[in-house]
């Protein structure tokens, strides 16, 4: 199969970008906070500010801190899991594609077909769905 008919040299764009020290960073902090133990962690920082909390007589200034806090900390992870994840289907994405071109009886066009237009994706799972049907009825 030629690298043409593989989808190289169609103008597909690469869907990873390259490892830059800032994709670096946001992978260390995503094997970080992946781990058991930091969601152990975190509870126990919660419950001990909602423990100093109740004993301040919860004063409205650390309310808002916390709250604070911890929305600038759920919109940061937001992105690392983003980040972390697409990097992760892209990686699977070429793996797949690379099952597909090494069989033989494979159909191509499935391969980068995430980049595909609209049009092309209904057709392909219109086949698709038509094949199954045609093999349950065998």
């Amino acid at each position: 199969m030629s690298g043409a008919a593989a989808g190289y040299g169609t103008g597909v764009q690469p869907v990873v970008s390259s490892r830059s020290p800032f994709s670096r960073s946001v992978r260390r902090l995503d094997h970080v906070f992946a781990h058991s133990a930091v969601a152990g962690v975190i509870g126990a920082i919660v419950g001990g500010f909602v423990g100093a909390l109740a004993i301040a007589g919860f004063p409205e200034a650390w309310e808002v801190a916390f709250s604070t806090i911890a929305s600038a900390i759920t919109l940061v992870m937001v992105f690392v899991l983003h980040h972390a994840q697409r990097r992760e289907q892209a990686a699977t994405q070429l793996k797949l594609d690379e099952l597909v071109r090494a069989l033989p009886q494979a159909d191509d066009h499935y391969v980068h077909l995430q980049a595909a237009q609209d049009d092309e994706l209904r057709e392909l799972e219109q086949r698709h769905i038509d094949h199954h049907q045609a093999t349950r009825a065998e």
